[in-house]
């Protein structure tokens, strides 16, 4: 199926305008024409479902769709954080990244899709100072084990504000430890969600955690300290 047909597709799955829609065919040709996208996945035929589908797949959690301030780490090509900008135009999109070539992609890739709403913020998540407890949402896809993105999330998110994360093939121990940071920073496990953003997509989830107190001053620790030393269950 064409990448036309694919956006019509989700149009009408989430309820998109046309002004959505052909922000995101600018991405998806922004992605395919730049030659430092920094993505495998280029061919609009195949990102509109590898990148777009699973992106907006997270509009599926009402939080999600009511978002008005996300910060989407580690923003790498784009994806979820302008293809749910696209999709929110309600909404504020910071795009958090710590590379520089990546950040002038994202600038490169939102100016091309007239993303208007979103931000490119070039800093890491523990560094960024604006973002404390701002968000009502965090995003995180393909960025780190979930003890760590419970880290880097905790102290950007106001109360009950959510971190929505996207994994492949459930892992028990990564659970139990996200869920053991979790505890240390303010957040609970609210849900996982198996997810079927395209027909071919396999062992997709959502995990979702909701801050529920503050989270303890010694967080966010210095930079790498979230990665290098995880929190972990005992």
């Amino acid at each position: 199926m064409s990448a036309a047909a694919r956006l019509a597709d989700l149009a009408s799955r989430y309820d998109l305008d046309e002004a959505a829609v052909r922000a995101l065919a600018a991405l998806l040709e922004a992605v395919a024409d730049d030659p430092e996208a920094p993505t495998m996945i280029r061919v609009p035929a195949e990102a509109v479902d590898g990148h777009v589908a699973d992106s907006l797949v997270a509009l599926e959690l009402t939080p999600v769709a009511a978002a008005r301030e996300v910060a989407d780490l580690g923003s790498g090509a784009g994806f979820p954080g302008l293809a749910l900008a696209a999709a929110l135009p309600a909404a504020r999109v910071h795009l958090v990244e710590s590379s520089a070539p990546k950040c002038s992609f994202l600038e490169r890739a939102s100016a091309r899709a007239g993303i208007t709403n979103s931000e490119v913020v070039h800093a890491r998540a523990e560094q960024w100072g604006d973002g404390g407890e701002a968000c009502d949402l965090v995003t995180a896809r393909a960025l780190g084990p979930l003890s760590v993105l419970a880290e880097y999330a905790a102290p950007l998110l106001r109360d009950q504000g959510l971190l929505v994360a996207w994994k492949g093939r459930r892992d028990a121990q990564e659970e139990t430890d996200g869920a053991y940071a979790a505890e240390q920073l303010g957040l609970e496990p609210v849900e996982i969600r198996p997810v079927y953003p395209f027909p071919a997509a396999r062992d997709r989830h959502l995990h979702v955690l909701r801050k529920v107190a503050p989270t303890p001053p010694r967080f966010p620790r210095r930079p790498g300290m979230a990665a290098k030393r995880p929190l972990r269950a005992a």
